[in-house]
């Protein structure tokens, strides 16, 4: 009989946080902008100079790991992580290896079995490093270290995951969650949210685990899907053919869809750590911690909970909206100027998601504003304007923000209520198409429709179709 192999997944997650300046300097911590622009004696690690510890990086930690049922070390410390890399201006990373502040905390993700608790073994407070960019025309490398010095989470779990549907919901928990904290847009293609994948194999029923990899280069939930079944597949292979599973770090080629060994995995005590001398203790306060709980913001199951109940929509559709922080704000706020929530709904559900999916973007890349989408319902509910017409018009608010009010105004989209003009377009239709006519009057009501879709096209789109309709069924009888 073969044999039968149970995956072991933990993740080590890094999260850029959402703070205006570094971690430990005073340099814009904004995507983008000209390389080497960014920086300062501190980020680039001159002699010299000396870090102070940035406040808000500790509030952002502290509201995750309290997110995340998490125990706080109130005394904790920042040590020196030393290895030599070109992007890693100091030769050393400030990281917390001893006394992180957070520890034992879990979170909560929804399994076909049921619910499962996703153990975190700590999110301890670092620095990120610079980035390497390797010119192959020129066959050098260039070093940017605008990211270096960007404050960073990383949360490490347990080894509690079994397949990579856990590994995803965790994941989308994990970035849902601290997208409602405000501490990370946790945009995956950006960067500001990266996952390192620990993945062994075991004979199932076993309780010693397999010898591990870690795959790296993972930036689109899809990827790190891939990733794990191409490393599970690779590592039962090995198995099955009588080798052995070698510890070392892969890099994951989503385009290939294979992965190959970088380096053999280094001991922590490779990376010589002891406390930075250069920082002095974090004491958070009884007080602190308080204060930091009372500001947490109402979390997703709340919130879903609350528009059922608040705005009347179906549990589906609040979990759809709620899912994402900036669509939940987005109907909020567009709800409370059109006073019409489930034509909100509608919306957002509908055409947004479908334009979101066919440009590949993110709910939080949206940049129309609620005043607009609320002006295009009013619109539309009004009449002002068809549906077809609201559809192409929302397109544009969607791309470019427009004012749909303008837009209609200037593109003369407005639909026509003129009853003469109606009329006279349809008396012309049904002299046009005397078979559809015939085959209405004889029963089949079903060519109506036809003929509606006639007067519209007559009519370059802008009658009411309810009133055309009503006045052909008149007309025909």
């Amino acid at each position: 009989m073969a044999k039968q192999y149970e995956t072991v997944i933990g993740l080590e997650v890094h999260v850029e946080l959402a703070t205006k300046t570094k971690i430990f300097c005073s340099c814009s911590t904004e995507f983008g902008g000209a390389p080497n622009t960014h920086t300062c004696p501190v980020c680039t690690g001159m002699p010299g100079s000396l870090p102070v510890l940035n406040k808000q990086v500790v509030e952002y930690a502290l509201s995750v790991g309290l997110a995340a049922n998490c125990k706080i070390n109130q005394y904790c410390k920042f040590d020196r992580k030393n290895y030599f890399y070109p992007d890693n201006p100091q030769n050393y990373q400030i990281s917390q290896l001893y006394l992180p502040i957070c520890h034992d905390g879990y979170v909560e993700i929804d399994t076909p079995s049921g619910k499962k608790k996703i153990g975190i073994h700590e999110i301890h407070m670092e620095e990120d490093a610079g980035k390497l960019i390797h010119d192959e025309w020129e066959d050098c490398s260039l070093v940017d270290y605008n990211r270096s010095g960007v404050p960073l989470i990383e949360i490490v779990s347990e080894p509690d995951m079994r397949s990579a549907d856990e590994v995803i919901a965790y994941l989308e928990k994990l970035r849902m969650m601290i997208q409602y904290l405000g501490a990370s847009d946790c945009k995956l293609q950006e960067g500001s949210m990266r996952a390192d994948v620990n993945l062994s194999v075991r004979e199932l029923g076993t309780e010693k685990f397999g010898t591990r990899t870690e795959m790296k280069n993972l930036n689109s939930f899809k990827a790190i899907a891939r990733a794990i079944e191409g490393e599970r597949a690779r590592q039962i292979e090995l198995l099955e053919e009588g080798k052995s599973v070698i510890q070392e770090t892969r890099r994951w080629d989503d385009n290939k869809e294979y992965s190959y060994a970088m380096r053999s995995k280094e001991d922590a005590k490779d990376y010589r750590y002891f406390p930075d001398p250069d920082l002095p203790p974090v004491l958070i306060s009884d007080e602190w911690i308080e204060r930091i709980k009372n500001a947490m913001p109402e979390f997703q199951p709340e919130r879903q909970a609350r528009y059922v109940e608040q705005y009347g929509l179906p549990v589906y559709d609040a979990g759809i909206i709620t899912g994402s922080k900036k669509l939940a704000d987005l109907f909020e706020v567009t709800s409370s100027i059109c006073g019409k929530p489930k034509k909100v709904a509608n919306w957002l559900m509908g055409e947004t998601l479908r334009l979101l999916k066919e440009n590949g973007q993110e709910p939080e890349d949206l940049k129309f504003s609620p005043e607009h989408l609320a002006a295009l319902i009013d619109l539309a509910d009004s009449g002002a304007v068809n549906n077809q017409v609201a559809k192409e018009v929302f397109e544009k608010v969607f791309s470019e923000d427009v004012d749909p009010l303008k837009y209609v105004e200037e593109h003369g989209l407005k639909t026509v209520n003129d009853t003469g003009l109606l009329e006279e377009t349809a008396r012309r239709v049904i002299e046009q198409n005397p078979g559809p006519v015939e085959q209405y009057r004889s029963g089949k009501e079903k060519v109506l429709g036809f003929l509606v879709g006639q007067v519209m096209k007559e009519m370059k789109g802008k009658a009411n179709p309810a009133m055309a309709g009503d006045l052909l069924k008149k007309l025909l009888k």
